[in-house]
Order: structure tokens, then sequence, then C-alpha cells
């Protein structure tokens, strides 16, 4: 069994609460088709941005347990997800089926005019159920590393 003495749950847990409120954004968006994108600029700039910052906090918690497993970290965002299952974060369906999102967060990034509108909207449906997943399989995990339950949500700061 790995260890992981160098883990920092809060880190872990901040970024499943985005995680969760950014594919809450997501589905609050309903249908969206690339027609819909390329009519609406808003909704596509938030489909982008909430995208690549799904594969973001994911390789960052990827990241953050590998290393806190002693291993090396990944070089990639792509080869986070199957580093994180490599440690028993992720099981190695999950991690084979969410790693090619990385790819789509590159495009979207770097080369902004290539992006193929009829891709990114199907991705949006795959991105919700793959990323639930995730988040699902991650808080299993941090809860069997930690004994306690994950957050749903952010704490209230208000007071």
């Amino acid at each position: 069994m790995t260890t992981y003495p160098l883990l920092n749950p809060e880190s872990v847990q901040r970024r499943l609460v985005a995680l969760r409120e950014r594919l809450d954004e997501l589905r609050q968006l309903g249908d969206v088709t690339a027609d819909r994108l390329a009519a609406d600029w808003l909704v596509r700039a938030a489909v982008e941005r909430v995208l690549t910052q799904l594969v973001e906090l994911a390789a960052q918690i990827n990241t953050h347990v590998v290393t806190a497993a002693g291993k090396v970290p990944p070089a990639e965002y792509r080869e986070s997800f199957a580093s994180a299952a490599t440690v028993g974060v992720l099981s190695q369906d999950l991690a084979a089926k969410i790693a090619p999102s990385a790819g789509l967060r590159n495009i979207l990034i770097h080369q902004y005019l290539d992006a193929d509108l009829e891709i990114v909207a199907n991705s949006v449906g795959e991105a919700i159920a793959d990323y639930a997943a995730y988040v699902r399989e991650v808080a299993t995990w941090l809860t069997a590393q930690t004994g306690t339950e994950t957050r749903r949500s952010s704490p209230d700061t208000t007071g």
C-alpha cells in the first residue's frame, strides 16, 4: 500500500470543491451545441474556461498526490492522470478515459483559432460525466487516507 507522508488533504479538498463548482456551472449552461457556441461568445468563453479549469484543477490534484507519495511529478497534464492511477488515487479505466481531456485543454489554451466547436460542444457532456467520476474517486480515496468526509462546497467565509 502506498503511503502519502507529504499529503496536504486541505489542498486536495479545496480543489475538489472547485471542481464541483465548475461542474455545476457547466450543468447550468444547459444544452451546448456548436451552433450555440458560434452564436454566443459569452457561452463559448464560459465553456472554454470551465473546460480548461477542470483539467488544470485535476492535474494539480494529481501532481500533488503523486509527489506526496514520493514519486516523480508528471511532466504533462495528460500524464498526471496515469500517474495518479499508478499511486492508487484513480482507477486505471478512469485515468485512461479522462486523460485525453488534457489535449482539448491544450488546444483551447494554445491554438484557439484551431478549436473545432463541434468537438468543444461534444466534450461538455463527457466532461460532466468524467470529471464527476473523477471527483467521486478522489473524494473516496481522500476519505480513506484521512478518515474524514470531503466537503461538498466552499466553507462559509462571511462570518
